[in-house]
């Protein structure tokens, strides 16, 4: 089912010393990580310890949330995405997001699904072909085999994995530099989660990755790099270990970690 990519250098993504704060509420502290390019970081943690938050932070999402801000910076190629002259749809565009539930336009096509991006911002450069646009989308996400036939077919109308394969390929077509996945897999089936992990090991080539799951083992068989978050007594999420993958499930340097990776918090 996979697309073989040759290996683009993806963009830098960094946050340093990033607080989230829904009004007098502090959500996130002092969280630092440099996502490193073309390489899959995972981000776990209990329920509540601030990961999807900081992965909305990532792209501005956060700030759709009326009251929410941040304080810090988060650097796309060392400019701070949250300076005063930046334009946050532009941002969004260039760091994609996937959701946890599969969400394609119940009302638009497949096709119109791929190029909503597109259609619902400026428009496509006049010199963009669409059918090929979304040909190369949907192959781009392991789909265009699926429903090459289905184009005209509601985004709805697909199975589940199919759909978040769908938004897969929706957030791709704008030619992203960075893709967010906040627990991509957590509705799916095993057999549509392998095929998004396997989506992904492809997708690493082209693209810098941030996921946040719940599912350690998922971690351990994606991810190059893992942060270990995990809320304090005030419900304040921290960033309490950084590090590769293998090192961090295996030998974990906060005993905090050791905890939770061992099953015996969260």
């Amino acid at each position: 089912m996979s697309v073989s990519y040759a290996v683009k250098q993806s963009s830098e993504l960094e946050a340093r010393n990033l607080n989230v704060f829904y009004g007098k509420t502090h959500a996130v502290a002092d969280v630092s990580i440099r996502y490193k390019p073309n390489t899959i970081t995972a981000m776990i943690g209990p329920s509540g310890c601030g990961k999807s938050t900081v992965l909305r932070c990532l792209n501005r999402m956060h700030e759709v949330v009326k009251d929410a801000y941040v304080t810090g910076e988060v650097l796309l190629n060392n400019e701070n995405i949250y300076g005063p002259q930046i334009d946050p749809v532009r941002i969004r565009r260039r760091v994609g997001m996937v959701f946890q539930k599969p969400n394609p336009f119940p009302m638009m096509s497949v096709y119109d699904n791929v190029i909503a991006g597109f259609k619902l911002n400026r428009g496509a450069p006049k010199d963009m072909k669409m059918d090929d646009l979304v040909e190369k989308s949907l192959r781009g996400a392991a789909l265009w085999d699926e429903v090459k036939d289905k184009l005209q077919m509601s985004g709805a109308a697909l199975s589940g994995g199919q759909q978040q394969r769908l938004c897969i390929a929706r957030a791709i077509a704008v030619e992203p530099d960075v893709l967010l996945m906040d627990e991509p897999c957590s509705a799916l089936d095993p057999i549509s989660t392998r095929k998004i992990e396997d989506l992904m090991q492809d997708l690493v080539k082209q693209y810098t990755i941030v996921l946040v799951t719940h599912n350690m083992q998922q971690a351990m068989r994606v991810a190059e790099m893992t942060a270990f978050l995990l809320a304090d007594e005030s419900r304040i999420g921290h960033l309490v270990e950084y590090a590769p993958t293998e090192q961090l499930f295996a030998h974990p340097k906060d005993p905090r970690t050791e905890d939770y990776v061992r099953g015996r918090i969260g």
